[in-house]
């Protein structure tokens, strides 16, 4: 009998850590097929985390990770695992030990990480959705790259229990689909909140062009992308809103050493003895992250919570963001490692946003460039999810 295995043409799919879980519940999500990046626990199976010191050094697992279950129990049938970058610790979606997915979109380029299999899952068609995590743009990275939908939810609205942590101050669980009534349908299942009819929904939100991120961009993309967004009726009144005199490059540097400190305190040890195994990039970063002093980490705290505070006061109105989802088109397979470093610093500037303040972020693949997609996405109040899905429907 055929498996995802036997027509998976883009390597998303893992090998080593292959299971299935057919549901036979009949409920929202019934006879949708997904796939589950591999960080999530399965009774009975190892977890491979991206990294094959990792599967080799950790038993099966002994509980099956909430996520999943919801979603079987749902009707939605897991039909394998997908690729992640190594301990989900990069941007890329480019696996030294498993190989790189590819990115259906634009095959010539990466497909964005650490999420990269379950992006290049769904963008192939292979899978009605799949889910991911995110931290510092793991889902919403790769759904710009892919020309998907994905969304990075409100911190601590899913439940990570049974799954692989990367830095649980940023960790979520986030999906992708091709269709946002699907991303919808998901949405609902895992947030365990039900959409109210348009005529019972509160009021309207006001977009606001974020300055600042949209500066961060080459000007003439930004015109383009903004002339064509500007013909959405939503987005057609939009104004423009600065976080002056904050910087988003002091952001990124915040996000940066937070989640460094994090990651080290959470597999510090682990990492010490297998750190030569590592592939090129993450093996840098584990560095980096065990050189992060407690001074740096309790100032980066209290920049923190001043990020929050300035968030806090922009969203006490109806207000969403809207900002480019990474810095630029997706880099091609080919770059070099200094315009890969590049690409994810500028890109990281964008992405630290959500993640600082916990916020809610929805990936819409409305744009393309010269037949390459490029994400735009509305950042929400902290539990406005459902409602950001809603409107990703209505456009």
């Amino acid at each position: 009998m055929k498996t995802i295995l036997d027509i998976d043409h883009v390597n998303a799919f893992c090998r080593h850590t292959h299971v299935e879980l057919p549901s036979h519940h009949v409920g929202p999500l019934a006879g949708l097929s997904f796939g589950a990046k591999d960080i999530f626990d399965i009774t009975g199976y190892p977890t491979g985390f991206g990294s094959p010191d990792w599967l080799n050094s950790h038993p099966s697992a002994t509980q099956t990770a909430p996520a999943i279950e919801m979603l079987i129990q749902s009707g939605a049938s897991l039909v394998g695992k997908t690729h992640t970058d190594e301990l989900t610790y990069s941007l890329l979606g480019m696996n030294a030990h498993y190989g790189t997915p590819i990115n259906s979109a634009a095959p010539l380029r990466i497909p964005g990480g650490s999420s990269s299999g379950s992006a290049a899952a769904v963008a192939a068609n292979l899978v009605d959705f799949a889910i991911g995590s995110d931290t510092g743009g793991s889902v919403r990275a790769p759904a710009s790259f892919c020309g998907i939908y994905g969304l990075r939810p409100t911190h601590g609205r899913i439940s990570l229990k049974n799954t692989r942590p990367l830095a649980k101050s940023f960790d979520t669980v986030g999906w992708f689909a091709r269709e946002p009534k699907i991303l919808l349908q998901v949405g609902e299942v895992l947030l365990r909140e039900k959409a109210v009819s348009q005529m019972h929904s509160r009021a309207p939100f006001e977009p606001f062009f974020l300055e600042e991120a949209w500066d961060l961009i080459d000007p003439l993309l930004a015109r383009r992308v903004k002339a064509q967004l500007l013909k959405i009726s939503f987005l057609s009144s939009s104004q423009s809103l600065s976080i002056h005199p904050y910087d988003l490059a002091d952001w990124a540097s915040t996000f940066r050493i937070i989640q460094g400190a994090e990651i080290w305190v959470e597999h510090g040890a682990w990492a010490t003895k297998h750190i030569e195994q590592m592939g090129p990039g993450v093996k840098e970063r584990f560095n980096a992250a065990s050189n992060i002093s407690l001074s740096e980490l309790n100032t980066a705290l209290q920049q923190q919570l001043a990020i929050k505070q300035c968030l806090e006061t922009i969203f006490s109105h109806k207000r969403v963001l809207i900002v480019p989802t990474a810095a630029n088109l997706p880099p091609l397979l080919n770059s070099t490692s200094a315009e890969f470093d590049r690409f994810r610093g500028d890109s990281f500037r964008l992405l630290c946003i959500a993640g600082l303040a916990g916020l809610p972020q929805i990936n819409l693949p409305l744009i393309k460039i010269d037949d390459v997609p490029f994400g735009v996405s509305i950042i929400g109040a902290a539990h406005t999810d459902i409602e950001l899905l809603q409107l990703a429907c209505s456009l």
